[in-house]
């Protein structure tokens, strides 16, 4: 069975007055499952809360828009109050409990994206409230929630009653939620559009990897992920994941094209990019994109901490390492042939700026 690689968009699952859940479904987005990896997005309005939740799954968090607040504890630590604003990439391993708020006018959009080989349903996270109508102390009874908390009975119903959102809620204006601390951001989260790059190449393209070299918590998630800018009508070149690893991505910015190439040299996608898609190249499946005069920029997982990647053209090439001879049998053309073939793109890599 052919695997559908068609990049797709994320569908709504729940919310209110507070803001909007949504999530791509393994259903529509095969991959997904076929790899493992769940993807959802959390848009807050002003004033949305997003109430304390855990997951089934590792992620790695990163904010698409706006700028808020997150407050994260991990498994027998104290809780981290943290500001967030776009291009923030958050590491949230396995039993880590997790809110989010926004109290700008601007919306505050986050993505997810994460292993779910773990998980209760493989292509999906399930995410396991603490409080609110689907939230863990409406599944036990007065008498369990009074004695674990030592509580009286109507303390226990005020407690269970209450919060009739579900997920996400709007708060009263005039509440105020803790404020974040800048100290509890070091170690917690990595601005990508402000860390130092590691490809700057003109008029080609910017990346930023995120690994356990600058924040050290993503080797407790098991993923890496990358921050690319490909300038307008650039390419990006032919690549692989060399480690197994697979590469889920989602464009943040911009439109553009891309094709990848599966087993026996045969072009598995070729088709248009834009804004809000998602998409995931299989194991050793190559990948190149051309943006658009605008540019395109995408954010990555890779199912790696460290990942590291083979590209097929520019200075880095593996062409370039094999000997003339060896290209010459295996293309079965001439010497001049090869020479051609080996003389270009010696200075470029892997982003190759728009041909005058």
């Amino acid at each position: 069975m052919e695997l559908d690689l068609t990049p797709q968009l994320a569908k709504k699952l729940y919310g209110g007055d507070g803001g909007a859940y949504y999530a791509w479904c393994p259903n529509e987005l095969p991959m997904l499952r076929e790899g493992n990896i769940g993807a959802g997005k959390l848009a807050l309005e002003k004033n949305g809360f997003a109430l304390p939740r855990y997951s089934d799954s590792a992620k790695v968090a990163y904010v698409l828009q706006g700028s808020g607040v997150a407050g994260i504890v991990l498994p027998e630590k104290e809780e981290k109050v943290i500001p967030i604003k776009k291009g923030d990439a958050i590491a949230l391993p396995f039993g880590v409990v997790t809110w989010w708020y926004n109290k700008q006018d601007t919306e505050l959009v986050i993505l997810f994206l994460g292993d779910t080989s773990k998980a209760h349903k493989s292509g999906s996270f399930t995410d396991f409230f603490l409080t609110g109508p689907n939230g863990i102390f409406t599944g036990f009874s007065p008498e369990f929630v009074g004695r674990a908390w030592d509580l009286e009975e109507s303390t226990v119903k005020t407690l269970v009653g209450s919060q009739s959102g579900n997920g996400i809620v709007r708060l009263d204006s005039n509440f105020r939620m803790p404020e974040p601390k800048i100290e509890h951001y070091n170690g917690m989260a990595l601005n990508c559009e402000e860390a130092p790059l590691d490809v700057d190449i003109k008029n080609g393209g910017k990346v930023v990897v995120l690994n356990t070299k600058n924040l050290p918590l993503v080797g407790e998630v098991g993923l890496g992920a990358d921050l690319v800018r490909l300038d307008g009508s650039a390419m990006c070149s032919p690549g692989f994941s060399c480690d197994s690893a697979l590469q889920v991505t989602y464009i943040v910015r911009g439109s553009g094209r891309v094709q990848v190439v599966g087993v026996d040299g045969k072009r598995v996608l070729e088709t248009r990019l834009k804004a809000g898609d998602l998409f995931i190249v299989p194991r050793f499946f190559v990948v190149s994109k051309i943006a658009d005069p605008e540019g395109m920029d995408w954010f990555s997982i890779i199912t790696t901490p460290n990942p590291i990647f083979t590209h097929l053209a520019g200075r880095t090439s593996v062409w370039k390492a094999l000997s003339p001879e060896v290209l010459q049998a295996a293309f079965n053309v001439p010497a001049d042939v090869e020479d051609k073939f080996t003389s270009k793109r010696k200075a470029e890599e892997i982003f190759f700026p728009p041909q005058n």
